[in-house]
């Protein structure tokens, strides 16, 4: 029991680590800075577009003024890079919660495994006149997998949340990649 208290109390810190997280990244979301420097490439301005997102704090303008930034070795690798940078922080914790949505339902089997050999080694014993203290041995062992089937149970739906929160940040960030992409395809031959 003692493995699936230490996983369980990983998972809450976990999920309320990443849930912090996401409600900080969306606090500081500023889309009318994204629209600046899109606008801006679009005028055909990257230096007012580089400056319109240099202090945000927002994960999307961040990417793209990397991308601006560094575009005269790779403007493509250079958002990638970004994109990357910026997704890794929200992938961070989801490892841990699919490895402990994973490794509780076993730990919860290896308990009940030990519990019933320890009830079942007291039918050799004295205690076969007490079948409840067989019984209750038994009650006890299957504890063990309700609670490790419990724990992946519940941090599913975080995990899952997680996910679409990470997804819904990858698509953000493609969406703007995209579209200053065209924005300095369409502008280039003009120049």
């Amino acid at each position: 029991m003692w493995p699936l208290l230490v996983t369980s109390i990983a998972a809450l810190t976990v999920v309320i680590e990443r849930i912090v997280f996401i409600v900080r990244e969306r606090s500081l979301r500023e889309p009318e800075v994204v629209e600046k420097i899109l606008s801006a490439v679009e005028d055909g301005d990257r230096e007012s577009a580089i400056q319109a997102g240099q202090t945000s704090r927002d994960f999307v303008a961040r990417t793209l003024v990397y991308g601006l930034s560094h575009s005269e070795t790779s403007f493509s690798n250079a958002l990638l890079r970004a994109a990357s940078l910026e997704l890794k922080r929200f992938n961070q914790g989801l490892v841990v919660l699919d490895t402990i949505i994973t490794l509780s339902p076993l730990l919860g089997l290896l308990g009940t495994v030990t519990g019933m050999i320890h009830a079942f080694s007291l039918l050799g014993g004295a205690e076969l006149d007490a079948p409840a203290a067989i019984t209750g041995g038994i009650a006890e062992a299957l504890i063990a997998t309700a609670f490790g089937l419990a724990i992946a149970i519940l941090c599913l739906i975080p995990y899952n949340y997680l996910n679409g929160r990470l997804e819904e940040a990858r698509h953000e960030i493609e969406d703007a990649a995209s579209n200053l992409e065209i924005l300095l395809a369409h502008a280039a031959p003009g120049a």
